[in-house]
């Protein structure tokens, strides 16, 4: 199944059916922006592109050159790293589009490969190509079989993340017949064994941790079933995955497929301008998305519910948010980027509230917490007002508890769906002519030139 044979004549007969359609638009504005000093140096003008929608950009890439001086963007609020055609995100409006459709839409009517298929071809499938791209990654979701031996360098108790992290980087050593960045074909190969294979190696990570027997993917099985079936089937008994379970689960992987230049996605970018390989890339995002301001987000939310541990106390941590108490977190609540309600978060809501019908759950005494918790947050004048919806973290970390699925494991799957928008955005960099090496500059506030003492003569 994971012969390079097999994968190499596969997807060869794959890509002849469809090339990626570049969307991309750069529209040179007649206006200039001028640049003007108060110490009289003279005034720079630069120009301003315009994309498909979205804010303008002013090029700046000549400032140093024209004046000595460097713009100073923490965080990169006001910066455009890049151009991409892949995700657009209007966070005032509550808006994220993938490759122009609404997320609203491909959530309700698509499964998670075809959603994979449009960020990674830019148009969605027909029905032959959908099936072929299906049945390529269905017949590659095997690993080495000498990864099952890689796993056990690390200790039972290792986060899945860290294991994610070693193993994705791993795979380099496994498949490194497919890490020449300047093949196409090549690097079409390493897409389709990290979409495939990452779903078996999150679950295996899972197992591991559990102590119990790695599960086979079955050929028979959906993307989602397959990775619900590697989760928690077991070789003593049938496993059926329930359908509403793998639709929940389905939909949860298309809102955490891509999203825009986060930091993860970035650090995808940064990584893949040095020409690592693209499982080094990949594993670089894992890394960047453990982070609890990240991916991590949705780890944290159910942390704050076992420290706010019943209704009763909800009142309590609620004041306590409010009077900025440091010790109060509040977390899955709001966004970086979302100042409306984060359109994601709407839908998971209803997927959430179904996996609790079907698994008659509303009783449970964390979740009636968390329930509890979201109706303040849309009620309150002091969330509304400050925009605090509940975010897709929020909802996302209910719905795994309500599984059964470990804490340790929320960030995991976030970067199993996430996986198809790193590779999207980390093909867009390798194929873009401008894209240089990332070298971000600083505002240097240190010492200045000082020469050596030695020791005898220091004070």
């Amino acid at each position: 199944m994971s012969g390079n044979k097999s994968i190499r004549y596969n997807f060869h007969n794959f890509i002849g059916t469809n090339k990626q359609v570049d969307h991309t638009e750069i529209v040179m504005k007649e206006k200039l922006a001028t640049l003007s000093f108060s110490d009289g140096s003279p005034s720079i003008d630069f120009p301003i592109f315009g994309g498909t929608i979205g804010p303008d950009v002013i090029d700046v890439r000549s400032l140093y050159a024209k004046t000595g001086k460097f713009t100073y963007d923490p965080g990169f609020m006001s910066t455009a790293s890049c151009r991409s055609n892949i995700t657009y995100i209007d966070g005032d409006e509550g808006i994220l589009l993938y490759r122009g459709y609404p997320i609203e839409q491909l959530a309700e009517k698509c499964d998670f490969l075809e959603v994979a298929y449009l960020i990674l071809n830019g148009e969605l499938p027909n029905k032959n190509q959908k099936f072929e791209f299906d049945d390529i990654v269905t017949k590659h979701t095997m690993v080495h079989d000498q990864m099952n031996f890689f796993f056990r360098g690390f200790r039972r108790d290792a986060h899945p993340m860290a294991v994610l992290c070693g193993v994705v980087g791993a795979l380099s050593a496994f498949y490194h017949d497919s890490i020449n960045i300047h093949d196409e074909k090549s690097r079409d190969i390493a897409a389709f064994r990290l979409i495939a294979k990452l779903p078996t190696i999150t679950a295996m990570a899972y197992k591991y941790n559990m102590g119990q027997p790695f599960m086979y993917p079955k050929n028979s099985l959906s993307y989602t079933e397959n990775f619900l079936y590697m989760m928690f089937g077991n070789p003593c008994e049938e496993y059926k995955v329930n359908p509403v379970i793998a639709r929940a689960m389905d939909r949860i992987l298309i809102l955490h497929a891509d999203h825009e230049q986060n930091a993860s996605t970035s650090t995808v970018r940064l990584a893949g301008s040095t020409g690592a390989n693209p499982f080094a890339c990949i594993s670089a995002g894992i890394a960047s998305l453990w982070g609890p301001a990240h991916g991590g987000a949705n780890e944290a939310v159910l942390k704050m519910l076992d420290e706010i541990g019943d209704v009763k106390n909800i009142p309590d941590f609620i004041k306590r948010v409010k009077e900025k108490d440091g010790q109060a977190m509040l977390m899955g609540f709001g966004h970086r980027v979302y100042k409306n309600y984060d359109p994601r978060a709407k839908l998971i809501q209803k997927t959430c509230h179904e996996v609790l019908e079907e698994l008659d759950m509303k009783d449970n005494k964390l979740i009636k917490l968390a329930m509890a918790l979201e109706k303040i947050a849309l009620e309150d004048d002091y969330f509304i007002k400050r925009k605090l919806y509940p975010n897709v973290d929020f909802y996302s970390g209910i719905v795994y508890k309500a599984l059964g699925i470990p804490v340790s494991m929320y960030t995991a799957i976030f970067a199993l769906a996430r996986t198809v928008g790193w590779i999207a955005q980390w093909k867009e960099l390798i194929a873009d002519p401008e894209q240089k090496l990332s070298r971000p500059r600083q505002l240097f506030t240190g010492s200045k030139r000082r020469e050596y003492v030695p020791f005898a003569k220091r004070k």
